[in-house]
């Protein structure tokens, strides 16, 4: 019989660290195939969890723009970025009164020249806090108090001095809140009300700078970038923005619910190659490790021999091959989990900006389930892969074993 402390784990930890380029390869197998099942499960579920966020925060039903300016708000709205383009404010009131229109809110888009002048190049949108139901609610996740003339509201993803302040167009102004991250764009903007903005531009103009708001439709009542709208739920969105772009000449409109069903569709061709990448990576692991081990067989014939007559039953042997491989394999997927966390998580924003999609940070919650899932299907490829040399070893007889070669 084998030794009482010369257990099945004991003897394989030994025999795993005597091959130590066989026990590598294995755990390099296996540890590509935890990269990418884990890599890709935390990508899918950020991806699921950025477009929970942005569908609740963006709160319209519908966004007018300029003729032209669609794709550019598009773009804004989910990849971030700074950009500007203007209408007659008039349009507010045609579009407020337009029958399905349950709300309406002009917001003013302004981009900070350069970095000379201010500590970062952001995005800064003006809003009505009269008439706003999309930012304000949303400050005061973070605020709990009005936000004045004066104040700004940074996004999540705008870093701020150490005493709450920010340089914009050659003046400091205070930061009254700093934004819970949407997994979009706005979380690279400043929000302020348009009072703030208008007294951000008149400064900004006395210093010598000047604008494209400057030089468009001087003499009406004023400029906006864009309406958010919030649909009667009994009308239908898509055909309310039909009726504003007959209504109103020179306007397009983005339809919410359009933007968030293309993202869906385009998230779920993501998830479905991922799945099915990570199916067949796992079957091209299991067949490879079943060629390393099968390929073990024959200059391990005399090994098991040997402890077939120290006393280790066939059933032994079987099981020290199983483990072998499952620790081999499971060693291999800690270190795979391991660096898929420290590629995926630290470089979450440029993830988010090839992708071109939201982008959110899943609950840690969310996480440890798949760290265990990856660490279980990388751990049970190594015993399946195994298990055909396992039974051939078992079934071997040990004379003609030891008299092979003779």
């Amino acid at each position: 019989m084998l030794r009482n402390d010369l257990t099945i784990g004991v003897l394989s930890l030994k025999n795993l660290k005597a091959k130590p380029v066989r026990t590598a390869c294995l755990a390099v197998v296996a540890g590509v195939l935890a990269f990418t099942l884990f890599g890709g499960s935390i990508l899918i579920l950020n991806l699921r969890q950025g477009l929970a966020v942005i569908t609740k925060r963006f709160g319209a039903d519908l966004m007018v723009v300029p003729e032209g300016a669609s794709e550019k708000a598009q773009s804004l709205l989910l990849r971030g970025g700074t950009g500007y383009f203007y209408f007659d404010a008039d349009i507010v009131n045609k579009v407020s009164r337009m029958e399905g229109v349950v709300r309406a809110s002009p917001q003013f888009f302004l981009t900070s020249l350069s970095e000379g002048c201010c500590d970062a190049m952001v995005q800064l949108i003006g809003y009505d806090p009269e008439t706003d139901f999309v930012i304000q609610p949303w400050i005061a996740e973070k605020y709990h108090e009005k936000t004045g003339d004066g104040q700004l509201v940074a996004g999540g993803g705008i870093s701020i001095r150490n005493d709450n302040t920010i340089q914009l167009l050659g003046h400091t102004y205070p930061v009254a809140a700093r934004l819970s991250k949407s997994s979009s764009g706005l979380d690279t903007s400043i929000f302020m009300t348009m009072n703030t903005m208008r007294n951000l531009m008149g400064q900004a103009r006395a210093d010598g700078y000047h604008f494209l708001a400057d030089q468009e439709k001087q003499g009406t009542k004023g400029l906006v970038s864009s309406i958010l709208v919030k649909t009667d739920p009994s009308k239908a969105p898509g055909l309310l923005a039909g009726d504003i772009r007959i209504q109103n000449e020179g306007v397009d409109v983005v339809v919410a619910q359009r933007i968030f069903s293309r993202i869906a569709e385009t998230l779920g061709g993501i998830v479905r190659y991922i799945r099915l990448f990570s199916f067949i990576l796992w079957v091209l692991a299991v067949t490879v490790l079943a060629a390393v081990f099968s390929g073990t067989v024959h200059e391990r014939k005399k090994e098991f021999a040997v402890l077939r007559i120290l006393g280790a039953t066939r059933k032994k042997l079987a099981v020290l091959v199983l483990s072998e491989s499952a620790l081999a394999a499971l060693t291999g997927g800690i270190a795979g989990v391991f660096l898929a966390g420290v590629t995926v998580f630290p470089f979450s924003a440029l993830i988010r900006e090839k992708l071109a999609l939201p982008y959110g940070a899943a609950p840690i919650g969310s996480v440890v389930p798949r760290v265990l899932g990856t660490l279980f299907l990388a751990g049970i490829a190594g015993p399946v892969s195994s298990l055909w040399t396992a039974v051939r070893i078992s079934k071997a007889e040990t004379y003609f074993t030891l008299r092979e070669g003779e």
